[in-house]
């Protein structure tokens, strides 16, 4: 029921900036096979992650402290290695001197077989969902459900993947610790248009629905087991005028190893992002 779909996904998008989505057709099997793929990556030699650490294009492996999402609140970098893979574009195509396009980094067919042609698949999959969600975002803002298709938004869409790997703490010994400044993943909003977010079934992210409130209050986001934790970027909240929320979020663990997968989509690089015709008004002045 397309319309109830509609209005659930409008309060969600009012209230948090976040929803889940199942029934999405990508079948179990597939998800747990692109979880095994991913585990036999970060299962590798450090010697072998470190032959596709990231390079200028931001593809391939990011080691352990890598990045630093909430350098205010931080001591140390984020308790997670991850792994890039973007809009795969040949090094000879003009479109590779744009930011986000370029050739991926791949592992040697000789070192994980299936892994480039599973990656591949998967990238696909969770674009087609993306794009049915934003059919969907389109109607709760009221404009047409093809809005989002069109070639300059997401028909050719600039789409992330990015596979994450927080370590257990046999490891480490690293639980998260925020009156310290020790997370999994710090406190941000993504900046994009939505995010796609797979889990495995350890318990790990956090909201905070009002990040002016002092003190901040977070709450955590159940894992859905074959469902997607999606959630709206910065440039929806703008593009929205400020109708629609990004909010931030935080991965907090308590030292259970964690995998998840998330596809971060924004719109191509000839997209005018200006407030929506339908979210402005006498009243409300676009921001």
């Amino acid at each position: 029921d397309i319309q109830r779909s509609v209005a659930l996904l409008k309060q969600a998008c009012l209230d948090s900036g976040f929803f889940y989505v199942l029934d999405h057709g990508i079948s179990q099997e597939f998800m747990d096979e692109v979880f095994a793929e991913s585990k036999k990556f970060f299962e590798l030699p450090n010697s072998e992650k470190m032959k596709l650490l990231r390079n200028e294009k931001n593809r391939g492996y990011t080691p352990m402290l890598d990045e630093i999402l909430d350098p205010e609140n931080q001591v140390n970098g984020d308790y997670k290695e991850g792994y890039y893979i973007g809009v795969e574009v040949p090094a000879d195509d003009p479109q590779s001197n744009k930011p986000f396009y370029g050739p991926n980094q791949w592992p040697s067919e000789e070192v994980l077989p299936k892994w480039r042609e599973v990656m591949e698949q998967y990238h696909r999959e969770a674009l087609r969902v993306a794009r049915s969600v934003a059919r969907i975002i389109a109607l709760a803002l009221n404009l047409d459900a093809d809005f989002f298709d069109r070639p300059e938004m997401l028909g050719d869409s600039i789409a992330t993947l990015r596979l994450l790997h927080y370590e257990g703490g046999q490891k480490t010994g690293q639980v998260s610790n925020p009156s310290k400044g020790v997370y999994g993943a710090g406190a941000h909003s993504d900046y994009g248009l939505i995010t796609l977010l797979a889990t495995d079934d350890v318990v790990g992210l956090q909201i905070c629905k009002d990040r002016n409130a002092q003190p901040q209050v977070w709450e955590y986001v159940a894992p859905v087991k074959g469902g997607f934790i999606v959630n709206l970027g910065d440039m929806l909240e703008r593009w929205s005028n400020s109708l629609f929320r990004s909010t931030l979020h935080r991965v907090v663990l308590d030292g259970q190893e964690r995998y998840s997968i998330a596809f971060f989509v924004e719109p191509s690089h000839d997209c005018v992002v200006e407030c929506l015709p339908t979210c402005k008004s006498e009243t409300n002045p676009p921001k």
